[in-house]
């Protein structure tokens, strides 16, 4: 097996304890991975406080080429990394293509934004800057269904504005990571990006650290809520994305050879672990028995299998609890809950395979419409007045994403108005970019990722008022 080393002021670092990562297609142990435990932590906290101090006085136009150069080196080794990613997290090698093509899109759009000094008052009397100016030391704590692209468009705004970025990946998707660093090494600064693997110990200590002042994370609401809390004492910037439980809402007068195959790919690309996939689909009662019969169709003529073979489009869940999870509740649906068109059972004996899952006949008051699933499992929800599916589908403690589909893009849009989400699609569905807001309502998150209004969350804004005399 390869070996994989921390990065840790600019050095490689071994550790005497490893954990080991499995591939979840076969359940096999594919590496040693490096527990980085607190003394680890401590020396990276201190080695990135002495390098942000000279990163941050670094000119603006050096910092976007050090982003430059960071992006070619993962153009450079996009089919070395998009391997690795496919044997630690399990998706088919072409979304793992993508994923590290769009974290070399991300990290060059963020090379292209300006920083500038914004003048709020100008006059005889006095002239009025706010200037953003780094916070300092930043953490990154990031989640196993895109950990390499949520890793590097956390870090790209991180380090343009001047601040040190600490990386953890989780436990389960941390080599690409530690690969990534080690492939970095010798383009940004030491001490400037620290890349620490653990096994769910370091969590705490860094959301608790003094010397941290920001912690960005993308995952769980549990998980956002206990670092707000551990955060608390030192009174820590945070940006959270947290949990999604996306309702898509389906008028009568769709074209469904137009958007049930949409419909299809927004709920189970990544098998459904993506926190803005459709996961509760309401549709109209006039197209309801259609709709289920299309979608279960697509289902049945999905190929699930290894990522790296040829012809799969869908691989397993990445890890045995989530994969756990959501048999449990496919079970309570077989249980009385509802009905299972297709899939709704394991494939295989070795390897996180479940086979896609469509569920009729199911509504508010089961695990499986009231949870996020992040799985490949569907609930479809009829409906028959549009007022009452509105009210449906804000009844979640989420309010991550959403979509509404119509022929009547006027119509589809004032329901989108009413929906109570950050981001509300109109006959589509998880369409993201760098250079648009992604932000949670209500227990789906804090802040903002991504765009200019996600980078100023890596900066503090700083009023210089100038008297003229």
């Amino acid at each position: 097996m390869p070996d994989y080393s921390l990065l840790i002021d600019g050095q490689l670092i071994e550790t005497e304890r490893s954990f080991p990562v499995v591939n979840p297609a076969t359940e096999e142990v594919i590496a040693a991975c490096p527990l980085a435990e607190e003394a680890d932590l401590d020396v990276a906290v201190k080695a990135a406080r002495k390098a942000q101090l000279l990163w941050a006085a670094t000119p603006y136009a050096k910092r976007q080429e050090t982003l430059v150069a960071i992006a070619d080196v993962i153009k450079d080794h996009k089919e070395e990394l998009a391997k690795l990613l496919v044997q630690e997290q399990g998706k088919p090698l072409f979304d793992a293509l993508a994923e590290i093509s769009g974290a070399e899109y991300y990290t060059r759009y963020y090379a292209s934004l300006e920083l500038p000094v914004r003048v709020v008052e100008d006059n005889e009397r006095q002239r009025v800057e706010e200037h953003r100016k780094p916070l300092g030391v930043v953490a990154g704590i990031v989640p196993w269904n895109y950990p390499f692209m949520i890793a590097v468009y956390k870090l790209a705004p991180a380090i343009l504005a001047g601040n040190a970025f600490i990386l953890k990946p989780a436990p389960t998707t941390s080599l690409t990571a530690l690969r990534f660093g080690a492939l970095i090494q010798g383009v940004v600064p030491k001490g400037v990006v620290q890349i620490l693997s653990d096994n769910n110990n370091l969590g705490p200590l860094i959301t608790s650290h003094a010397e941290i002042a920001k912690i960005s994370f993308t995952g769980s609401t549990a998980t956002g809520k206990a670092i707000m809390r551990s955060g608390a004492d030192t009174l820590k910037r945070l940006t959270l994305e947290l949990g999604g439980n996306d309702a898509a809402i389906v008028l009568a007068d769709v074209d469904l050879d137009v958007v049930a195959p949409r419909l299809y790919a927004f709920a189970f690309s990544n098998a459904g672990q993506v926190c803005v996939a459709i996961k509760r689909l309401y549709v109209h009662d006039d197209i309801y028995d259609d709709v289920c019969a299309r979608l279960a169709a697509l289902a049945e003529k999905v190929t699930v299998g290894d990522g790296m073979q040829d012809g799969v489009r869908m691989g397993p869940l990445q890890n045995k609890m989530q994969f756990e999870k959501v048999l449990s509740l496919i079970d309570a649906v077989k249980k009385g809950e509802g009905d299972i068109l297709t899939g709704g059972e394991r494939l295989g004996e070795k390897g996180y395979f479940i086979k896609p899952t469509i569920v009729s006949n199911v509504r508010e008051g089961s695990p499986l419409v009231d949870e996020e699933a992040f799985g490949p499992v569907l609930p479809v929800i009829r409906y028959t007045d549009i007022e009452d599916v509105i009210e449906r589908a804000n009844t979640s403690s989420y309010g991550l994403g959403a979509s509404v589909w119509s022929s009547d893009t006027q119509r589809a849009t004032e329901i989108a108005r009413r929906l109570d989400s950050g981001t509300v699609w109109v006959n589509q569905h998880m369409i993201l970019g760098p250079n648009i807001p992604l932000r949670g309502a209500k227990q789906s998150g804090v802040g903002v990722e991504n765009a200019v209004e996600g980078f100023y969350e890596y900066t503090s804004p700083q009023i210089i008022n100038i008297a003229k005399v």
